[in-house]
């Protein structure tokens, strides 16, 4: 079954930004858009990669009203402890949320329970707290978060422009398609 459409399920969860505990809840994702990027797991290596490509996309996805976070089922003191061990994830100043207890996962349909670990999972998330967008790709296939900046502005534009959508390729300001009964077989 899909998260499509779905807000999302309550949770609190610790976790770790620019040297300091916070807690996170379904509340964050309110009232903003918000990126919930689920990764197997800390110290390991396509994750890195991952999580440095978004921090070199934060500016663009804050630019746009969003959030991100990262979560893995690791604890908020292993967040800090990849973050003061690694170059990569050193750099990343977007909040990062510890899973340990798999409530999230599960929220979010992407544990795998025998492993105790998350799918490579994206979500984008509306002010509503309404899931937008959902990517699950396997663990051994890292995400370009160019294409998650070009979701979010795509998700934003039908949000305020009811009755359009975007077609295959959308790029921010090119034309997008009114559904209609006179486009019916014409595409």
């Amino acid at each position: 079954m899909s998260l499509v459409g779905k807000q999302v399920l309550p949770f609190k969860a610790q976790a770790y930004q620019n040297g300091k505990f916070l807690e996170v809840t379904e509340e964050n994702f309110k009232g903003k858009w918000s990126v919930v990027c689920f990764y197997p797991a800390d110290f390991t290596f396509v994750c890195p990669t991952e999580l440095e490509d978004l921090q070199n996309n934060y500016e663009a996805l804050k630019a746009l009203g969003a959030e991100v976070y990262s979560v893995s089922t690791d604890t908020h003191y292993t967040h800090k402890a990849w973050h003061d061990s690694s170059a990569a994830i050193g750099k990343l100043t977007y909040i990062m949320i510890g899973d340990p207890s798999h409530t999230l996962s599960r929220n979010f349909d992407v544990l795998i329970e025998e492993d105790g670990l998350a799918d490579r999972g994206t979500f984008i998330i509306d002010p509503d707290g309404v899931i937008q967008s959902v990517e699950i790709n396997a663990g051994n296939i890292g995400r370009d978060a160019d294409i998650l900046v070009n979701k979010i502005k795509a998700a934003q534009y039908v949000r305020n422009n009811p009755g359009e959508v975007c077609p295959a390729k959308w790029k921010e300001g090119a034309a997008t398609l009114k559904p209609s009964l006179d486009l019916v077989g014409k595409i």
